[in-house]
This record gives structure tokens, sequence and C-alpha cells, in this order.
């Protein structure tokens, strides 16, 4: 058994989406002054490699703490996008290479090889998303979840806002777009065991994962 990482390590200079705060990370009780260290971690809900629930963008949608924690982990495929490029948008055409192991899997997280460029200026902005064919692809075949190494699933300023998230998340099953994901390349185009558990907590609307990739 081989465990890839497939998480981006939350720091307090990291890159964020614009608009959000940056994590605060800094010790309250420490080893010399109180026998013990503690410290205190704030940060947004969408912070790093995250996962978003329904109700990130609808009032009444599904929060994480909605599903049953076995949502979270089931078989992955990675597609290869690494061609796309800087605001590309990736195709249904991504996925007929692998069609036949796509219909196998829970969760197809796709490559762009945007990590490579995270913490540099461009990071958050004009990076490849997917299409409206395959979200609808993704909605048919009844999938888990997405997961992308980019920022988000939407172009960043698109308006209308957010609306690949809604068309994804809008289903009545249940899903999960999981984003900032890293490593993607070192998986493989094999079927594998794909988990990215969120931090119990009641009403959120996203939280960071510990994404990995279980071959």
């Amino acid at each position: 058994m081989k465990i890839i990482d497939l998480t981006h390590t939350i720091a307090p200079g990291m890159p964020v989406y614009p608009g959000d705060g940056r994590p605060q990370i800094f010790p309250v009780r420490t080893c010399e002054a109180d026998g013990f260290r503690e410290t205190s971690i704030q940060l947004y809900s969408h912070t790093g490699t995250h996962v978003d629930a329904p109700g990130h963008v609808f009032p009444e949608g599904a929060m994480l703490g909605d599903f049953d924690i076995s949502f979270f982990v089931g078989t992955g495929l990675v597609i290869d996008a690494s061609g796309v490029g800087p605001g590309g948008c990736i195709g249904i055409l991504h996925i007929e290479k692998y069609r036949e192991k796509a219909e196998r899997a829970d969760f197809l997280l796709f490559n762009t090889g945007w990590d490579k460029v995270w913490g540099l200026d461009g990071y958050m902005r004009n990076f490849p998303v997917i299409s409206w064919e395959v979200a609808d692809y993704l909605v048919q075949t009844q999938k888990r979840g997405i997961g992308l190494d980019t920022p988000s699933l939407d172009p960043q300023g698109s308006s209308p806002p957010l609306m690949l998230h809604r068309r994804l998340l809008g289903q009545e099953r249940g899903f999960l777009v999981f984003e900032n994901l890293c490593n993607l390349g070192l998986v493989g185009d094999n079927l594998f065991t794909f988990a990215a558990l969120p931090v119990k907590c009641s009403g959120v609307d996203g939280s960071p994962v510990r994404a990995i990739a279980i071959l």
C-alpha cells in the first residue's frame, strides 16, 4: 500500500482566495511558562485544501455535518488535464480517454498542474476550470464529488457567480467539491481509494481536509 498526500500545508503566509483572511496560528501556552504547549488556530472554512458543501451556495443546502462520514471516502480517478494551461477549459474529451474507469469512480480529480504555482502571485487568477459538459457528466453519472488542484470550480469574477458550484452542489443526493488539491500527478491513472475528511464541526459550509490517495 502507498499513500500520497494531496494536501497543501496550512501556514500564516499561505495563498487564500481574494477577500478571505489568512490563517492566524499563534501560541497561547508554552512549555516554559505553563508546562505544556497549546496553539490558537483561526481560519476561514475554505482555507487551503478544502471541501465545499451544498450550504456554501444554497441557503437551505446541506452542511458538512449532514453527510455520513462514509461519503468522504470512495473510489477516485485522476484525469490528466495538464495540457489545458492558464485560463483553459477542461472538456469532456479529457474524460473520454478514461471513460471505462471513470464510470466506476465515485470521485473524479482533475490534474491541471496548477498546484505547481501554489504560492506565486498568479495562483488565484486565470486558473483552468471545467466545462458545462463535464459538469453535466458528473451529474448524469451520479458522482459523489469532484476534485481540482485549482482555487475554485468557477472562474474568478464570473457573472453570475458560482454557477458551476450551483450546478453540481444542487443535487438532491448530495455532492462535494474539493479544491486546492496537490500532487495529483503522482497518483497515476488507475483507480484508487480517495479519502478527504473534514473537521467535524456543526453547521459549516466547508472545511479544510487532509486529502490522501491510497494506492
